[in-house]
């Protein structure tokens, strides 16, 4: 079976190829390769899936892996629609996970305009190819953020989620939409999963667990936003990459409520104070974290927390890390990426 892996160099998409090479798929990797954060781990990132960056040109071209044999890899931007439906011509894709999308949440406050080109342009792109193409599944990332101004807790998959407090969680939810009716129209099955607060080795540099890393390391003070009165759904990578593995092989059938098209969350269920999160690092780093205090950011939200319970039932996700693991883990590879502690 071939799976089509979107955002490849990413954090989540990294982890995820390496998963489903393991499970014996044969994967195809893209990427843009973006300079939202440093490229430099997104090429690293690659170098362990035996992509050479030196291999890699602009023209789609697709890159075979010197170490894994099921594993290729093309720098696309899903944005480019050419270049994703040559893909897709010419290679034999049953599945599609699309981790591809203008990520960061305060970001979004900056530049609209690019997660309007990756979130929703690049999106519709990825509908088409799956259409056109005959996509057995699509399973997409959604976000957490998404359920904005909520303060039920924990959040459910039929809470109303029509206030978003961001453009990227208004993007997100424009993904939602668009699946649906993809899905009604087309009969394209689809897989949305609400990812809450994924963290864990080759992490993203702008998420809060490599941002107190970093400080920390480095004898710097770590911001902590609505003076550390936040809580998060911290929820361990490998955890998620199961989660992701189990719902593509449980595609959403014609019998359901709403045909072809489900939407999960996809979290811990478990949420962390953040300044427990902080006590956490702080054992595993063996340094005193100096803090920061700053009142509540534009976009954020003060808790997250995730009702599993539905992708429980349905493929019988349970994530098993705990925080002290999960953390331990992390900053195991923090410091042989970065080098020793300052």
């Amino acid at each position: 079976m071939g799976i089509l892996v979107t955002g490849a160099a990413g954090f989540i998409g990294f982890h995820l190829v390496r998963s489903l090479i393991d499970k014996g798929f044969d994967v195809v990797g893209i990427d843009n390769i973006n300079d939202y954060y440093d490229v430099r781990l997104k090429y690293a990132r690659l170098e362990k899936c035996g992509i050479n960056e030196q291999e890699i040109g602009n023209d789609g071209t697709l890159v075979q892996s010197s170490t894994f044999e099921r594993y290729r890899f093309a720098k696309i931007d899903i944005t480019e629609l050419s270049k994703l439906s040559k893909l897709f011509e010419q290679e034999k894709i049953d599945k599609v996970i699309n981790l591809a999308a203008q990520a960061g949440v305060r970001y979004s406050l900056e530049n609209p305009h690019a997660y309007v080109q990756s979130n929703v342009a690049g999106f519709v792109n990825l509908l088409e190819c799956c259409r056109q193409y005959g996509i057995k599944h699509f399973v997409y990332a959604s976000s957490s953020s998404i359920y904005g101004m909520n303060n039920k807790v924990p959040f459910s998959e039929t809470d109303p989620v029509e206030h978003p407090v961001s453009i990227y969680a208004a993007t997100k939810k424009s993904n939602e939409l668009m699946a649906h009716t993809y899905s009604h129209l087309y009969q394209l099955p689809t897989t949305g999963l609400r990812f809450f607060t994924v963290y864990g080795p080759w992490g993203r540099p702008d998420m809060a667990p490599m941002l107190f890393a970093s400080a920390m390391t480095s004898g710097k003070p770590i911001k902590v936003f609505n003076n550390g009165e936040m809580e998060r759904d911290f929820t361990y990578i490998a955890d998620i990459v199961e989660g992701i593995t189990k719902v593509l092989d449980n595609s959403p059938t014609a019998s359901e409520t709403r045909p072809f098209y489900r939407l999960f969350n996809i979290g811990n269920s478990q949420p962390i104070k953040l300044m427990d999160f902080i006590s956490t690092m702080e054992s595993a780093l063996g340094i005193k974290a100096d803090l920061k205090m700053l009142p509540m950011q534009n976009g954020d939200v003060k808790r997250t927390w995730a009702d599993t319970s539905t992708l429980e039932e349905t493929v019988d996700y349970k994530p098993s890390t705990p925080l002290e693991t999960g953390v331990r883990e992390f900053v195991k590879w923090y410091i042989s990426f970065y080098g020793k502690k300052q």
